[in-house]
């Protein structure tokens, strides 16, 4: 079989590096991106010296015009996509009684706007060759609000929603849609949810990242390499009768039973 094509958004850092690092270890052919061309040319580079074939497209999952950009580049550089994996950064933190409307603007387009409709425009060419893998990175606040991310629940459970609702439409098509909700990982992102708690609190960091870890099961945070893993089985043949799941990879940090 020939390698996977596969688009990762994100991937400059944190959780959308290590599915690209996990991607490459396995042969598979990449387009990544993000916001920041020097980070994405530093993860190319790394992955190129596996001999993995990396290309790599600077844009923002807030520009309305991105999803048709990276999705005509899929098809420009890899012919296509096989394996679509959704990922963008999160919006700034925010009280839910101080929110405003530019701001759900941008953050609606971040989160479900743009993601929806790179899916949208990838989709046909997978359920045409049979085969497709969708796998998009979530938040635990899709099952459990986390406070003061009001933008972020929203708009990944906005995105949630329309995930569940197309994959039993492109299931019979050899297609599978799945979601990866990401507890405490260590990656930049959450060290700088716990800085704005710290500052918030009046407290040191090592405090909060420490009440913090003590909250979650497996007593630590995750590594971003265990967070890739769950996200390369659901894209991987062995999954292929998994679809419309959201699967937690939080060290038991979530207790409810579904």
């Amino acid at each position: 079989m020939s390698a996977r094509r596969v688009v990762i958004g994100g991937a400059s850092s944190g959780l959308g590096r290590a599915i690209a690092q996990g991607f490459a270890a396995q042969g598979a052919d990449l387009l990544l991106w993000a916001r920041d061309l020097g980070r994405l040319q530093e993860t190319a580079a790394e992955l190129r010296s596996t001999s993995a074939t990396v290309y790599v497209l600077a844009a923002d999952a807030a520009d309305p015009g991105t999803a048709q950009l990276v999705a005509e580049t899929a098809l420009q550089r890899l012919g296509g996509a096989d394996v679509l994996v959704l990922n963008a950064g999160g919006p700034p933190p925010c009280p839910p009684d101080r929110t405003d409307a530019d701001q759900w603007r941008k953050a609606l387009q971040l989160l479900a706007v743009t993601p929806i409709d790179l899916a949208t425009r990838l989709l046909p060419a997978m359920r045409a060759q049979s085969w497709g893998r969708v796998v998009a990175v979530l938040s635990s606040g899709v099952r459990e609000p986390l406070p003061d991310l009001s933008y972020s629940n929203a708009g990944r459970a906005a995105l949630s929603g329309w995930l569940k609702t197309v994959s039993a439409t492109v299931a019979p098509d050899g297609v599978t849609v799945n979601g990866v909700l990401p507890g405490r990982i260590d990656t930049a992102r959450v060290a700088q949810l716990d800085a704005k708690r710290a500052e918030r609190e009046g407290r040191p960091v090592a405090e909060v990242r420490a009440a913090s870890a003590a909250g979650i099961p497996a007593g630590r945070y995750g590594d971003p390499a265990e967070f890739a893993a769950v996200a390369l089985f659901l894209a991987s043949d062995a999954a292929s009768y998994v679809t419309g799941a959201f699967v937690s990879c939080d060290g038991g940090q979530f207790r409810g039973v579904w």
